[in-house]
């Protein structure tokens, strides 16, 4: 904290965006807030470093005279025991003593062989005689590990304390320049009617990710759900890997065997809120409809039917900064997704709001300060504790100084997740003709961001694949896609656009809409259909809750054209940097052609989006003079295309001007395709 200023160093900001400076009231006293609120951390905890660490003490472990160490806080309760397979479920025999403050803790002594008097695997309750005189029996918030019950669908806590730790073979690697994120969800990842293993993901998956050129994984609903259908947003324990998919240590392989092959690992952290459940959640832990949470209509969420936190709380904050340390330190992730920061941010949760963009809707009495706060102070603490860490926030209200840094008033997120450009791409496709796509609209989707906060472009998420939604792929090519995609059959005119299109679409995502890429799981391909978790309203089916890789691994169809595609865009970027390079400089958006130009990273990228047109000597405008050559378009055979052009031609510059750029070039482009040249001098 020495090292901080203050006051916030408001200079740099303001020098980017003068209109803020109506604003730099609220942007000060957010930081005071944060510098007061980690002053009184370290002031009564020791150190931050100490308070985030309270997995160390809370919940049950392990001492090294073999006893072990359980503490709990239930401010509301009038008596607490430990009961399980460990003592008979005997409700007598071990009962917590009360501290100050709403903690309990009690000492159990090893046994008289000097090993553990709870074992390993066995199961766990604690029960909480409530003030109200309710005698509850719950899983420990801090339970690291828990398992469906046999006879029902809640979740039983299991002592996860295995006498052979598993041992890191290697260590987080380095943080990419540019990043590209491939978004999977571990239960869905295989072709099979049912939920995949962490040991499926690792031995089947990450070789994938790594072949499409992928540099980062994002893995959802790790944090234990009891109901599979939330895809992980309705968490219930939230220090406890998901036990569907397998074990801890399963996780913590697959994490290794990624960092093995040079993949970053983020995890999608659900802070935003909780499940209601009771029996297996935090919901009513301790007998009172707050401790974790606000009270009464505050506490709960009118939507998403969930219970908010309270982040003004001093043990809410210890149990939630904790929660983050604990998923890096145990378990080695490499940055988090932080979900759902919208309804954070605000006191309505951006329910029935419309962010038209007016500073007046980011700053003053909306705005919670207590949850941004707590975001400022887990950014500044995981910054700090791991230089090379990640962090996105998922927000569609676009609030300014998201993502620069806590020194200026700012959160301290590294990217925000660029939402409007899969909205606007879903609108396209199911409201507009070929020849009425706005061009000049889509540049300014995907152009549309704050200099300087930088933003993670995506063409589709899993938002998009969400039952009552459908695939890109779908969307272009509907039922086509279950009959006409056989290489081995010409090519229909429903299949043939949407090939196209597809690579398109992502492309121009990829190259002009931020600083950094997502791909969810299975759309690199083409993926068809929808996402839906087995539920009672689908009979309980898995039919859409998996990824068909079985298509794209049989070469007789054209999804391995899509993932050809894919790949040779990734591996593009990997060689010219246009994520971590300065925003492009587009030079042309031609409504009547439908052609779109652009530069980046010293790139010429061209779109013509025109259905029907090519333009066989089309000039368009480039900054640095020299020969170029095509290192990649969209219409290649290998892609799915149609082979009209050639690599190994030369194209020369004019020193003639052509859209404000003082050189100029004509190049060939086909319909329905997107080409990007390169210096000459710059392809080795």
């Amino acid at each position: 904290m020495a090292a901080l200023p203050t006051e916030a160093q408001l200079d740099g900001l303001l020098r980017l965006d003068p209109h803020l400076e109506q604003q730099s009231g609220d942007l000060r006293r957010r930081y005071t807030k944060f510098m007061s609120l980690a002053k009184n951390i370290k002031e009564n905890e020791g150190s931050l470093d100490q308070f985030s660490r309270a997995y160390e003490s809370f919940g049950i472990n392990r001492q090294p005279d073999g006893g072990v160490y359980c503490k709990e806080w239930a401010p509301g309760a009038e008596s607490l025991s430990l009961v399980g397979e460990f003592n008979g479920w005997n409700t007598s025999s071990h009962h917590y003593k009360k501290l100050q403050h709403g903690k309990w803790e009690l000492h159990i002594p090893r046994r008289a062989d000097g090993s553990s008097p709870v074992p390993h695997g066995s199961k766990l309750k604690v029960v909480i005689d409530s003030k109200a005189g309710e005698r509850l029996y719950r899983n420990s918030p801090w339970a690291r590990y828990v398992t469906q019950e046999v006879n029902g669908p809640t979740y039983g806590w299991v002592h996860w304390d295995p006498p052979q730790r598993y041992v890191r073979k290697h260590p987080h690697p380095p943080r990419p320049k540019s990043v590209r994120i491939y978004e999977a969800h571990v239960g869905i990842a295989s072709p099979e009617g049912k939920i995949a293993s962490y040991k499926n993901f690792t031995h089947n998956m990450l070789v994938r990710i790594k072949d499409l050129g992928y540099n980062c994984i994002q893995l959802m609903a790790i944090m234990e759900h009891a109901y599979y259908a939330s895809f992980g947003y309705q968490v219930t324990s939230f220090f406890a890997a998901s036990s569907r998919y397998g074990t801890p240590d399963e996780l913590k392989e697959l994490i290794d065997t990624a960092h093995s092959m040079g993949l970053v690992v983020l995890l999608d952290v659900v802070h935003s809120h909780a499940s209601k459940n009771t029996e297996d959640g935090l919901n009513l832990f301790d007998g009172t409809d707050s401790c974790f949470f606000h009270s009464g209509t505050r506490g709960t969420h009118s939507q998403w039917d969930s219970r908010l936190f309270n982040y003004s709380n001093w043990e809410v904050l210890r149990f939630l900064l904790s929660n983050l340390r604990w998923w890096v330190e145990e378990y080695y992730f490499d940055g988090f997704r932080f979900d759902g920061v919208t309804s954070m941010l605000y006191h309505h949760h951006g329910i029935d709001v419309g962010f038209s963009g007016d500073y007046s809707e980011y700053f003053g009495l909306q705005v919670d300060e207590d949850s941004l706060v707590y975001l400022i102070l887990s950014n500044y603490m995981l910054h700090t504790f791991y230089p090379d860490f990640i962090t996105i926030a998922e927000d569609v209200s676009g609030m300014p100084t998201l993502c620069r840094p806590v020194v200026e008033g700012g959160a301290g997120f590294d990217f925000r997740l660029a939402m409007a450009i899969p909205d606007k791409w879903i609108q396209i496709l199911k409201e507009l003709k070929d020849e009425d796509w706005n061009m000049g609209n889509i540049i300014y989707t995907l152009t549309n961001r704050r200099y300087g906060e930088k933003c993670i472009a995506y063409a589709e998420s899993h938002d998009q694949a969400l039952v009552g939604d459908k695939t890109l792929a779908f969307w272009l090519m509907d039922a086509e896609m279950y009959t006409n995609m056989s290489v081995v059959t010409p090519l229909t005119v429903v299949v043939d656009r949407g090939i196209q299109i597809h690579k398109m679409i992502r492309l121009i995502t990829h190259a002009l809409g931020g600083e950094g890429y997502l791909n969810f799981i299975g759309n690199e391909f083409g993926h068809p259909e929808w996402l839906d978790f087995p539920r009672v309203g689908n009979q309980q089916s898995y039919h859409f809750a998996r990824r068909q890789f079985n298509l794209l691994d049989n070469n007789l169809l054209r999804y391995s054209q899509l993932n050809t595609f894919d790949s040779a865009m990734n591996r593009l970027e990997e060689k010219y940097g246009w994520l971590a390079a300065p925003p492009a400089y587009v030079s042309e958006k031609h409504e009547g052609n439908k052609v779109i130009v652009f530069e980046r990273a010293n790139l010429l990228f061209v779109f013509n989006f025109n259905h029907e047109k090519s333009f066989p000597d089309y000039r368009v405008g480039i900054d640095q003079p020299g020969k170029y050559r095509i290192v990649l378009d969209t219409d290649a055979e290998a892609y799915g295309g149609h082979g009209r052009l050639t690599h190994n031609t030369d194209y020369f510059t004019d020193p003639q001007n052509q859209n404000n750029r003082p050189n100029s070039i004509q190049v060939y482009i086909p319909s329905r395709t997107a080409i990007i040249l390169a210096r000459a001098d710059s392809e080795n």
